[in-house]
């Protein structure tokens, strides 16, 4: 069964705003207007909805919340939909989502990462839309380096206008965020630490394909062995030829991000495997057992490569990743890139 892509974002198209986990509060309504400005001068019709407040920890009660994404995604003249960031109870608007309606429409593109993956991996594992998992709308005005790409570059191609080619960051900031609060215009990432992608077993090359899938450990191991997270399935639906499977790590402790890496195993999310990607993490050690020695618990064994150290989560500058894109993933001493094929 083939994947389902939404069509092509081009200028003119409508995005809408809206925050299915955290709102946004008082203190950082310049930065998401600043977003929004931005998206403007790209040439989009930017609208935001009701579910916006940033009062609490969530945006609004999970229905409402619920309603409105369901509402974006199934109406004709909205392409995309961008949250401004993710938070922490996404889950909540699970048992409220209408996805028959959605996977019955016209998709457009849902964009985000961090809690909103607990969302786009059930969009794509039950439906077989295609998802994009990578900036949200407040790091949207961040110049993305080369040879990373804008998620708006990503979801504007089409299999017709060739593969997306990414490479590795050679700089990333391990500490420290932007406050918004001072600066709600800036657009550049402090990038001072050097390091790249690099294979888990210290091998020095690798080459694989498969369809991509994934999201923020901590956020979809509690979908495992649910029918939102059931990724063995969409293998057998939309992959005959296997995933490539993206971890993002965020803030567990080691020992706990085992137990979360275990969960997927045990889930089958790494059967159909023919490489998985781990993002760079800030996430701390439990003691002497390390990060690294999470993924050697839950991994090892399975004769599975694993590339550690990805730009593609919570450590900036992010890849742009198409849930459901047929990948290939090359790491010589020589290259490192991801290419992605929409189509």
């Amino acid at each position: 069964m083939p994947v389902r892509y939404p069509l092509p974002l081009r200028p003119g198209d409508r995005v809408a705003v809206t925050a299915p986990s955290s709102g946004v509060a008082e203190d950082l309504r310049p930065r998401l207007a600043f977003a929004v400005e931005h998206l403007r001068g790209l040439g989009f019709d930017v609208v935001l909805g009701e579910c916006l407040d940033g009062a609490g920890v969530v945006s609004a009660p999970p229905a409402e919340r619920a309603a409105e994404l369901t509402a974006f995604l199934t109406d004709p003249t909205v392409r995309a939909v961008v949250p401004p960031w993710g938070g922490e109870l996404a889950v909540e608007l699970l048992p409220h989502l209408d996805l028959d309606a959605m996977a019955a429409a016209e998709p457009a593109w849902l964009v985000g990462y961090s809690d909103l993956s607990t969302l786009l991996l059930p969009l794509t594992t039950t439906s077989g839309v295609a998802t994009l998992y990578g900036q949200n709308l407040m790091d949207t005005p961040y110049a993305v380096p080369a040879p990373l790409l804008p998620w708006w570059d990503v979801v504007g191609r089409d299999a017709g206008s060739g593969p997306v080619v990414q490479g590795a960051s050679t700089h990333h900031r391990a500490e420290g965020f932007d406050r918004w609060q001072d600066d709600p215009t800036t657009t550049a990432y402090t990038l001072p630490d050097a390091g790249t992608w690099s294979l888990l077993d210290g091998g020095t090359e690798l080459r694989a394909q498969g369809r991509l899938v994934g999201g923020c450990v901590e956020t979809v191991s509690m979908l495992a062995g649910t029918p939102w997270g059931d990724v063995r399935r969409f293998a057998d639906e939309h992959a005959p030829g296997g995933l490539v499977v993206y971890l993002d790590p965020t803030e567990s402790h080691a020992l706990d991000m085992a137990r979360h890496l275990w969960r997927l195993r045990l889930a089958g999310w790494f059967d159909r495997a023919n490489a998985v990607l781990v993002a760079r993490t800030r996430a701390p050690s439990s003691g002497a057992f390390t990060q690294r020695d999470a993924l050697r618990s839950a991994l090892e064994g399975l004769d599975v490569p694993v590339v550690v150290d990805v730009d593609c989560g919570h450590v900036p500058p992010h890849l742009a990743l198409v849930n459901g894109a047929l990948a290939e993933v090359v790491v010589t001493p020589e290259e490192r890139t991801l290419v992605q094929h929409l189509g």
